[in-house]
């Protein structure tokens, strides 16, 4: 089947919201908020990017991109995630086809970087890599990654946006 990568659209929150709860259910790292943390940063207006994959007319994966903030007062800096997809479908390159796309779309728009907080074997393929000048409080050092666009990666500690507290 076609999978077309695409922005959301504002019909698509509610499908955005299932795929993400339905793609953190049992994942034991997450404190189940995912859903809440997109539709916080969408109703902040700090959703850089975010794009669906849809299949047969269905929402079935998101990526979603938002501001960081350094200590350095490096600027242009971007946090990508969270990334869902359905985990029936899960293992088939729709969420690489997704952070792909993300990483393409935050390139083009003039960004200087982008973090991620994940898992460093599966981010390694993106260009991640752990970089110790920029750290992430309480965040496993090797679990927060940096893909630097435009020379080095900046020295400091990342803030991601207070969305990121949403519970609800």
């Amino acid at each position: 089947m076609n999978l077309q990568i695409r922005p959301e659209t504002a019909n698509d929150s509610a499908a955005i919201a299932a795929v993400t709860i339905a793609a953190f259910a049992d994942a034991a790292h997450s404190s189940h908020t995912e859903q809440f943390i997109v539709a916080a940063l969408r109703r902040e207006g700090q959703l850089s990017v975010s794009l669906v994959a849809e299949r047969a007319g269905a929402v079935v994966g998101h990526v979603a991109a938002s501001p960081v903030t350094i200590n350095d007062a490096s600027i242009g800096w971007y946090g990508l995630g969270p990334v869902s997809v359905l985990p029936s479908l899960q293992g088939q390159g729709i969420g690489t086809q997704l952070v792909e796309s993300a990483l393409d779309l935050l390139r083009r728009n003039g960004a200087a970087g982008c973090v991620v907080l994940g898992e460093p074997a599966y981010y390694r393929r993106f260009g991640f890599v752990a970089t110790p000048s920029l750290t992430l409080p309480g965040a496993p050092a090797e679990y927060f990654q940096a893909l630097s666009f435009d020379g080095a990666p900046p020295q400091g500690t990342v803030a991601y946006h207070a969305a990121f507290s949403a519970q609800e």
